[in-house]
């Protein structure tokens, strides 16, 4: 795994940290890019909660540039030995961090509230480094779903499709009616996004994770990672001109407005059709992309939490970190931001159907193994890795690259980021 930072930068960082704590006590530093409305909202319900145990919040939310920003502002920190004491980091950056030691043990906290009965094993070890919890997850995005406007359909005449020969056959027709098929944002996330949908799709679960999680050069070099490729490029011809750097909540409008058929995204995709009153099941619908069904890939916030010496602090962030594994902060903040709770035994009836698709699926995927985690998204492999996987789609996407090549490509890529 390729580190993020030097060692040297963290010895200046380790000795720093052992002279002087800047944190108050009793207070926890929270650095998270959540600064939307509903995530704001939702940030607040767990300030609250902290609040009225005796804790002081200390809030540090850093907008824009989907976390990058933040990222960017927690190296800063970290480096002049100053780090929150709590901040919002995902995937395998979390053992980036714990691989310098700057990380604290959240395991009595993990075991009082037994999160390993909790939370399914491939979330609980992305959370862990060697065995222990080091971080704590909030929420659980799925990545491959597929939003449609069943009324552009059916003036088409066009069924919504489960699998990519339905795609293909539906979206002519829907083209022929003067539809646009597919809204979609020609961004390298939004890219990566749907290509590993359809991988997942066409390859299947234990192909995915070969690809996308293990990086295993035969799987990345293969039959499967070609069709795959030729799938991805059929899809761009059922897009329109002016897809090339469109935002993703442009791309959900057109699906709103019914200038567009569908969109694959996240779920949080959900939020925008909700913001605009439509109905789930009714205005659009949220299916599986193609072929995909059965496997679920995931995004999942969480927290890593700084070692403090302060007693008081140390009590602050295990009640943070308990409040947020915590039945009235996974409701309420999951509602609120369109994702499912992570864990175990919440209560339903405030979540509405495609949530509760969502969280069956989930369930069900976890119990057959076929729950992994998004390379899209950050969860899989590390930055160098990914960034390397983003190159190699976009490039392809976007040039009359052969899927052959490509497929090549992907592995002389990878080897050279690892």
């Amino acid at each position: 795994m390729v580190r993020r930072f030097s060692i040297q930068l963290f010895a200046v960082f380790i000795a720093s940290f052992m002279m002087v704590s800047l944190v108050k006590a009793g207070e926890v530093e929270v650095l998270h890019w959540w600064t939307s409305g509903g995530e704001a909202k939702s940030v607040a319900v767990l300030k609250g909660l902290l609040e009225k145990e005796g804790h002081v919040w200390k809030d540090m939310a850093v907008a824009g540039g989907a976390g990058a920003n933040a990222m960017t502002v927690l190296k800063t920190r970290a480096v002049s030995g100053n780090p929150p004491t709590a901040a919002q980091v995902k995937g395998p950056q979390i053992q980036d961090w714990a691989d310098e030691g700057l990380l604290t043990n959240l395991d009595p906290v993990a075991k009082q509230e037994k999160w390993d009965d909790m939370v399914p094993k491939v979330v609980a070890d992305i959370m862990k480094y060697e065995g222990h919890y080091v971080a704590v997850p909030v929420n659980v995005h799925r990545i491959n779903w597929m939003w449609c406007n069943p009324e552009v359909f059916k003036k088409a005449g066009a069924q919504i499709p489960k699998t990519w020969e339905e795609f293909e056959a539906s979206a002519k027709k829907i083209k022929e009616a003067g539809f646009i098929p597919v809204a979609f944002g020609g961004q390298a996330w939004q890219e990566a996004t749907v290509f590993e949908s359809i991988v997942v799709g066409q390859g299947g679960a234990e192909f995915y994770k070969k690809a996308f999680v293990d990086v295993d050069p035969k799987a990345l070099n293969s039959s499967t990672m070609i069709k795959a490729l030729d799938t991805f490029k059929m899809v761009k011809s059922y897009t329109d001109k002016d897809a090339p750097g469109r935002d993703w909540n442009l791309a959900t409008g057109m699906v709103i407005k019914g200038d567009a058929a569908m969109q694959f995204m996240g779920d949080w995709a959900k939020g925008e059709f909700l913001a605009a009153g439509k109905k789930p099941g009714e205005d659009f619908v949220a299916m599986p992309v193609p072929e995909s069904a059965g496997t679920f890939l995931f995004n999942i916030d969480s927290f890593i939490m700084f070692e403090v010496k302060d007693k008081e602090s140390q009590k602050a962030q295990s009640a943070m970190a308990r409040l947020i594994l915590g039945e009235t902060f996974q409701e309420v903040f999951n509602v609120n931001k369109g994702s499912i709770p992570v864990r175990s035994g919440i209560p339903t009836a405030n979540f509405d159907s495609v949530a509760l698709q969502s969280m069956d699926d989930f369930k069900e995927a976890a119990a057959k193994g076929t729950l992994h985690p998004s390379m899209a998204h950050e969860m899989a492999v590390s930055p160098a890795v990914r960034g390397a996987f983003f190159d190699v789609i976009t490039n392809f996407y976007n040039s009359n690259m052969t899927a052959e090549k490509a497929a090549a490509e992907f592995v002389n890529a990878a080897a050279a980021a690892m």
